[in-house]
């Protein structure tokens, strides 16, 4: 209760009405004392009526009568002279006088006061006006005891008033607070932790629909935050994705661009014949760079085209890719070989099936040119009724244990020093937009094996 709003705006209310009710019971209970002596004042007034009409009183009709008005003694002054109409014998003397025929508002609420904090019975003389003209002053003196309790009762029956008021009112201010305020902020705050779970989802964007207009005022603030908020994120998702596009296109280029420069420096360099033979295969690879980079600007999004059909034979692949790679051996020992069925066609992109050989082939001859020994990367090649299998084994050290952990994460599963970690997750994007997989067989000091499989589906039969 204390930590909500309307919690404690219910108690600052009650809290507020009693202290306004207090402000008024201080001249309240006043008003009540001097309302008290006056009616003292009259009921003896009226008792010395009986003397005055020359009647004769005896004393025990007179101790009625002073009975009768709650008064020892009645003083008439109705001309000059002062008289003691009514008397009788008074329990001690008079402790204190109050004069009421012109007693300011600050007197009054004192002496209330003072007799509220007075326990003691005391003997007081009151002077006042007598009604209805009947003379010039009236005197009289009581005991304190009656008008002490009854100021204790009256001001017992205005508390009790005064927090029924201030209860009744708290709880219609309490329920209004609600209505009014409270669940229209409640609306608010649910339609923020929707958004918060989504962000990007521009339907959970805050409807200003608020009667207040400070509310209101908030909710259209935030609606503007809120477009703005998601606008920025799309845009964040979208220049994101062009990266990552634009990071493989740029790894892949780099490589075939880098088979491309080799065999131009061949055909500068050597007058062999086999240059008659290389040049095609420059011709290929300068292709397949400009064939990547129309793809890219076409498509502008880090997935991949959907892949383009077509049937080929696979050792041709296998060969361009191998003939590149042996160009970046260097002087290092690394073989290349390939057990393909001459007669084994696939059904697939060639250029994008190209992208995946590729990146396995260039990772396991690093990975044996960073180890400083020699190695063997062997491609293998097979087919069933529902599937083609491929299979690039390398005699490399293996993969480390956190190149396994993050293998198929862009920028995280590199295997060799320098890499971007791009190349398995190309070639596994790739290789799934086929509707194949490509999975890491095995991986030990013996080396390292990757089994790419494309389903067959329809496509098996036809040219």
């Amino acid at each position: 209760m204390l930590n909500s709003l309307s919690g404690r705006f219910l108690i600052l209310t009650a809290v507020f009405v009693m202290l306004a009710e207090v402000m008024i019971f201080v001249p309240s209970i006043a008003r009540f004392r001097e309302d008290f002596l006056l009616t003292r004042l009259e009921r003896a007034q009226i008792a010395s009526l009986v003397l005055l009409a020359d009647a004769e009183v005896t004393p025990d009709l007179q101790d009625e009568l002073l009975r009768n008005a709650g008064v020892f003694n009645v003083v008439l002054r109705r001309d000059e002279a002062r008289q003691l109409v009514l008397t009788s014998p008074m329990p001690g003397p008079i402790a204190q006088t109050f004069d009421l025929r012109a007693a300011p508002a600050f007197t009054l609420i004192r002496d209330a006061s003072m007799r509220l904090l007075t326990p003691q019975t005391e003997v007081i003389r009151v002077i006042g006006q007598p009604v209805r003209m009947g003379g010039l002053l009236i005197e009289i003196t009581l005991e304190t005891d009656d008008l002490r309790i009854a100021m204790i009762d009256y001001g017992l029956r205005i508390l009790m008033l005064s927090l029924v008021i201030s209860i009744f009112t708290a709880v219609l201010l309490f329920l209004a607070v609600r209505v009014f305020l409270v669940k229209p902020i409640k609306r608010v705050i649910g339609h923020m932790k929707s958004y918060a779970e989504s962000p990007e989802d521009a339907r959970r964007v805050i409807e200003p629909s608020a009667g207040i207009i400070e509310l209101r005022e908030a909710e259209e603030t935030l609606q503007s935050l809120q477009t703005q908020l998601t606008g920025a994120l799309k845009q964040k998702e979208h220049l994101a994705q062009l990266g990552g596009a634009v990071a493989k296109v740029s790894h892949d280029l780099r490589n075939i661009l880098t088979s491309a420069q080799l065999f131009t420096d061949r055909i500068e360099m050597s007058e062999d014949p086999s240059v008659k033979r290389m040049a095609p295969k420059l011709v290929n690879s300068l292709t397949r760079a400009v064939h990547l980079c129309e793809a890219t600007l076409a498509y502008g999004k880090a997935e991949e085209p959907g892949p383009t059909l077509n049937r080929f034979r696979l050792a041709d692949i296998v060969d361009d890719v191998i003939d590149s790679e042996r160009l970046s051996v260097g002087d290092s020992d690394i073989s290349f070989s390939h057990d393909i069925p001459d007669t084994l066609f696939l059904r697939a992109d060639a250029e994008q099936l190209y992208r995946v050989i590729g990146n396995l082939v260039r990772n396991a001859r690093q990975a044996i040119v960073n180890s400083q020994k020699p190695g063997e990367v062997n491609i293998t090649a097979a087919e069933d009724d529902k599937e083609w299998i491929i299979r690039v084994t390398d005699t490399g050290p293996g993969l480390a244990p956190k190149a396994r952990e993050h293998l198929f994460k862009p920028f995280q599963g590199g295997v060799t020093k320098g890499g971007t970690g791009l190349g398995l997750s190309i070639a596994i994007e790739l290789t799934r937009g086929h509707g194949g997989d490509l999975t890491l067989e095995r991986s030990d000091e013996t080396g390292t094996s990757f089994c790419v499989t494309l389903p067959k589906g329809n496509f098996s039969q036809g040219a």
